[in-house]
């Protein structure tokens, strides 16, 4: 199936820019960082996309995390979205189609946390710089 090979691609392209994204963390460089994670991100929006097409849609809502109330770091958050990508790649290799879709959403889910927690560190330093 052409769609599970592109899958497996941007499900492979999304761990390559993750691990850029960890090396970077660890070189305390933000703008990479984030640079990778969003286009592991991407890498992820079009799998789930994919996914979506090549099946009736399942309730994502229940796939959602709440992470608001928690303490959460960035660097947990990308090992859990990478072991994530990984175990859907080989859910994929098994015809678990659903539970590779569920994995790769709440990757995704654990990225856009990741984002969020950058910008608002961002906006403290811009407020911090401005008084």
């Amino acid at each position: 199936m052409e769609q599970q090979k592109s899958i497996i691609e941007s499900l492979a392209s999304a761990i390559s820019h993750l691990e850029k994204s960890m090396k970077a963390l660890v070189d305390k460089d933000e703008n990479r960082v984030m640079t990778s994670v969003w286009k592991s991100a991407a890498d992820l929006e079009y799998a789930n996309f994919l996914f979506s097409i090549t099946r009736d849609k399942p309730k994502s809502s229940s796939w959602k995390l709440d992470l608001r109330s928690k303490q959460v770091e960035i660097g947990p958050l990308l090992v859990s979205a990478q072991d994530l990508i990984k175990e859907a790649k080989k859910d994929l290799d098994a015809d678990g189609l659903l539970e590779a879709y569920k994995k790769t959403w709440v990757a995704r889910g654990y990225l856009l946390k990741v984002s969020d927690i950058f910008q608002k560190a961002q906006k403290k330093s811009e407020a911090n710089r401005e008084t």
